[in-house]
């Protein structure tokens, strides 16, 4: 049975930790060193550290009831967004930035590296054909509608793990399936306006 829980009015905007400021610092000065040649962005180097970062931000408050050693999957990371604000956020979490382009991987292992983000796991290829992760907490940006969001999660989640969609405030014109109940959590962004964390978790009785 399908559950939605409704919308709740009211919106944040996401701050981002000051002790990992100084490495996204880096990360940007990264990208745009990287972007000259391997063309991994459209977006403007000033619009680059709301996008990617305090976008990212949005999800912090969520991964506060994870234990430590937890495994994080970002899937379809792109260049790290939302995985390094994760994994800087909360170096004991063990976070995988997970998608199928090549030249972005090879982008986010030297993040990895130089930044640098220990806790911060690289892996390439497509989520149907990849082993499944096991992980306890998933999330993804602009991938995907929810069912396919939630198919994936399903091979790679552990059961009972919740998801995390960050999403467009049209978000409940996609389909939800059936056994998982979605939770709006409106935020706002200081000029690329509002946007929703879809949290999504199996409802009761789900099989």
């Amino acid at each position: 049975m399908l559950v939605l829980l409704p919308w709740h009015a009211g919106s944040m905007e996401p701050r981002l930790p000051i002790d990992i400021q100084p490495a996204l610092g880096r990360y940007l000065v990264l990208l745009d060193k990287w972007n000259r040649t391997h063309a991994l962005t459209a977006l403007p180097p000033g619009e680059r550290r709301e996008e990617l970062l305090q976008d990212a931000a949005a999800l912090l408050p969520f991964l506060a009831g994870l234990p430590t050693g937890a495994r994080v999957v970002d899937f379809g990371t792109g260049m790290g967004s939302p995985a390094v604000v994760l994994a800087l956020a909360r170096p004991d979490l063990e976070v995988l930035g997970v998608d199928a382009s090549s030249k972005k991987m090879a982008f986010l292992r030297q993040v990895a590296m130089e930044l640098p983000v220990p806790n911060l796991q690289v892996v390439q290829g497509r989520l149907e054909a990849l082993e499944p992760m096991q992980a306890h907490w998933g999330t993804a940006k602009a991938l995907a509608p929810l069912d396919a969001l939630l198919g994936w999660w399903g091979r790679h989640g552990r059961p009972e793990a919740p998801f995390f969609a960050l999403k467009g405030q049209d978000w409940g014109d996609e389909l939800l399936p059936g056994g998982w109940a979605a939770k709006p959590h409106p935020y706002a962004l200081p000029t690329r306006g509002s946007r929703v964390v879809v949290e999504l978790r199996p409802s009761p009785g789900k099989t």
